[in-house]
């Protein structure tokens, strides 16, 4: 039986992953969260998990909480996770993204729990501006960070790289593209959209969908896909070494808009509100997950029009 210990469980992705991992059996869970809002979302498991309140950045509870919970397994799924919100606060991004990992993996290091594998979420957002003759991305696309947040996980990343070269810490790095899905925050463009077309379906705002750029292009997996590829990744992934996950099909958010708005009865005007711009965005992100597909065999399996509609019935059940 292992003991599993998830930052972040609480989060959109923790809660889907400890939800998996209970249902599998994997083992003894533990997480740490942050706010007791965010427990609604592990409300269906919470008597088969152990919870710790805990925010990162304090060096010595994350040490105690390493050391009481002894993991076999740890995923490190806590950071600040908004693109968008990093241009407007780009320190604290950066701040808490990196001492966060860093008191993490100096607390295993520390109590020498060298045969601990540990998951190390980085982002498909490092490729940043990528060329087209460069797609689909596989690990050795070249890194053009677009936002604060882009540099913060290049610094996870490279920092799990370092761990494993100079302290010999079993880390597996991982970059993920877009997942989406139920639970997810209304900062991100899927659940945004879903948000107020719900909202505009219960007549409690205007009929009126305010867009930033609708012409990017992203990789969608459902984040059910998604952790069932974080659990392969850090049980089959080779020490070191870095894997791209995604759908390998890329959707513009136009497309996606239209998608989810063909899922509404109501009618609905789409509007360009500039504000919704960031001052930089990546044009393509596109992911070639061969590497990791021919280490684990796995695809994801949810369609995308099921993961749209999932997110929407979501919403409608909250608002």
């Amino acid at each position: 039986m292992k003991n599993i210990l998830i930052t972040g469980i609480s989060g959109f992705a923790g809660s889907f992953l400890a939800e998996y991992l209970v249902l599998q059996n994997k083992g003894k869970i533990s997480g740490t969260y942050l706010e007791e809002q965010s427990l609604k979302n592990v409300e269906k498991i919470k008597t088969k998990i152990d919870l710790f309140k805990l925010n990162l950045i304090d060096e010595k509870k994350v040490l105690d909480i390493v050391r009481e919970t002894k993991p076999d397994f740890i995923f490190h799924l806590a950071a600040l996770t908004s693109p968008k919100a990093s241009f407007d606060n780009p320190f604290e991004t950066i701040k808490n993204n990196v001492r966060a990992q860093l008191n993490l993996l100096e607390a295993v290091r520390k109590l020498k729990y060298l045969n601990t594998r540990i998951l190390i979420v980085s982002s498909a957002e490092v490729y940043g501006i990528v060329e087209k003759k460069d797609l689909p991305i596989d690990e050795d696309t070249k890194l053009m960070p677009a936002s604060p947040y882009a540099v913060s996980k290049i610094t996870q990343d490279f920092l799990g790289l370092q761990y494993f070269l100079s302290h010999s810490l079993k880390i597996i790095r991982v970059r993920p593209f877009n997942h989406i899905g139920p639970r997810q925050s209304s900062h991100f463009v899927v659940a945004s959209f879903a948000k107020k077309i719900a909202e505009i379906e219960k007549k409690k705002t205007e009929p009126i969908l305010l867009t930033g750029n609708l012409e990017s292009k992203r990789d969608f997996t459902d984040v059910r896909d998604m952790m069932q590829a974080y659990v392969l990744a850090i049980e089959k992934g080779k020490k070191g070494d870095v894997y791209n996950i995604g759908s390998g099909k890329s959707y513009t958010i136009f497309g996606i808009l239209n998608k989810i708005l063909s899922l509404s009865k109501t009618k609905i005007k789409v509007k360009l509100d500039k504000s919704l711009l960031r001052p930089s965005d990546n044009p393509d992100l596109l992911c070639n997950r061969t590497k990791f597909t021919n280490l684990t065999g796995w695809e994801p399996k949810i369609p995308i029009d099921k993961t749209l509609k999932d997110t929407l019935d979501y919403w409608r059940n909250i608002i």
